[in-house]
């Protein structure tokens, strides 16, 4: 390509890690946009246990791709990529730069990378679906993946039992439909460096606290009836994508009558540590990180110099 390459930045992290608290604070200082890169904060009216941006935040600073999609729909990382790339090119035109922000990496790998790697066989995952086709017939697991990817309903006979298998095998293990990922193959990469700061606390226990502490002010701003208003809607259920977020699943168990409000309040701060632990992982396999360690100021001090550099880099 000619000229300078297009400026794209990141701020990743594990849930409650301070993304976008530094995010908010480097957009005071750069002409930066925001693009959620978070598969919960893109469903309506999930806002208090997603940690959704609030009105005033949104009004400071632009968010794209947040709050657009209603709970009962699935949503792929093919669509993530083409929607954060009409967005990417939007903020381009406009002569400002892309941050994307939160810890969705399926989503960041798809834009950046291209859905180009389908998933290895998996044994005990196959052999877990033979299980269920033996109980209920490789039909009953054709209507379950003609449910989640409709196109390879079509395609894929109710009796191949190979094909059945490695496609709901690849949507277990990505979460994507196996359309959407051989659709994907061979996609060009993103055509310029990155820069990726990696946010995170200093130490595990600290992040831990920082969990628990806004899982129970969740709580406290009304979380419980926020899932019950959207238990109350009668076309969700629990197995949904939207509903399957951390915390959600724990609190309509409760709602349910499953387990008390504490017992819940646990198994949500448990299932979010979990789910940091995740993104971790992923975190530390990603190459060219630009980590800043600690909380607040400290952050802001570590992140400013590096996104100063790479801007002034980008426009020469």
């Amino acid at each position: 390509m000619t000229g300078p390459a297009p400026a794209l930045m990141c701020v990743l992290g594990p849930t409650a890690g301070g993304k976008s608290a530094l995010a908010m604070a480097l957009a005071q200082d750069f002409p930066l946009e925001i693009i959620c890169l978070d598969s919960a904060q893109i469903y309506r009216d999930m806002d208090i246990g997603t940690a959704k941006p609030n009105i005033r935040e949104r009004q400071a600073v632009p968010h794209h791709l947040l709050d657009f999609l209603d709970p009962a729909l699935s949503y792929s990382a093919a669509q993530y990529r083409q929607d954060a790339a009409a967005a990417i090119a939007d903020i381009l035109a406009r002569g400002r730069v892309p941050c994307l922000v939160g810890g969705t990496f399926l989503y960041l790998r798809a834009l950046l990378d291209g859905l180009t790697d389908l998933p290895r066989a998996n044994p005990a995952l196959r052999a877990r679906l033979e299980r269920e086709a033996a109980a209920s017939g490789w039909e009953a697991l054709h209507e379950r993946l003609a449910a989640a990817d409709p196109q390879a309903g079509q395609r894929i006979h109710p009796n191949d039992a190979r094909r059945i298998q490695r496609g709901l095998e690849i949507l277990e293990l990505t979460g994507c439909a196996p359309s959407t990922l051989y659709a994907g193959q061979g996609q060009a990469p993103w055509p310029g460096p990155v820069l990726k700061l990696a946010v995170g606390p200093s130490s595990r226990a600290e992040l831990h606290e920082r969990i628990a502490r806004r899982f129970r002010n969740m709580i406290a701003s009304g979380f419980v009836e926020e899932v019950a208003r959207l238990r109350g809607r009668g076309d969700l259920h629990p197995d949904l994508p939207a509903m399957r977020a951390v915390g959600y699943r724990q609190i309509w168990e409760h709602l349910d009558g499953v387990c008390d409000l504490e017992t819940a309040i646990a198994r949500g701060i448990a299932a979010t540590r979990q789910y940091a632990k995740r993104q971790l992982t992923w975190l530390r396999r990603e190459s060219a990180l630009n980590w800043c360690v600690g909380t607040g100021s400290e952050l802001q001090s570590l992140a400013r110099p590096k996104v100063s550099e790479y801007l002034e880099a980008t426009a020469a």
